[in-house]
């Protein structure tokens, strides 16, 4: 796995419960082909400024941290990489966590 814990660039999109506490959101974001992805996970694991709550004003744009796990640790702006969002252990419903993305997506 990459040395480099990176942000990768997303939007949350809607207050999904209020249980388990602190509250789950939904997260969306699209890999380099375009396709969409979403994942659910407690408000403090995506980084927004001010936090993430039931009243907020969505979509806010958010990130989760992520890894290189495929393609140059320290990517150029151009380049694709394989990153994986498991330093959080956030995972789309059906368990993926390994996404190939643009570099411009990434926050260092």
């Amino acid at each position: 796995m990459g040395a480099f814990v990176f942000q990768l660039r997303c939007e949350a999109v809607r207050w999904v419960d209020d249980e388990p506490w602190p509250g789950v959101v939904e997260v969306r974001f699209a890999d380099a082909a375009g396709r969409r992805w979403s994942l659910f996970d407690k408000a403090p694991v995506f980084a927004a400024p001010g936090g993430l709550g039931p009243h907020s004003a969505y979509p806010v744009e958010v990130t989760v941290a992520c890894v290189v796990v495929e393609g140059p640790v320290l990517p150029q702006d151009d380049e694709v990489v394989t990153v994986s969002t498991s330093p959080h252990g956030v995972a789309t419903p059906d368990g993926r966590e390994e996404f190939t993305v643009r570099r411009d997506r990434l926050i260092r």
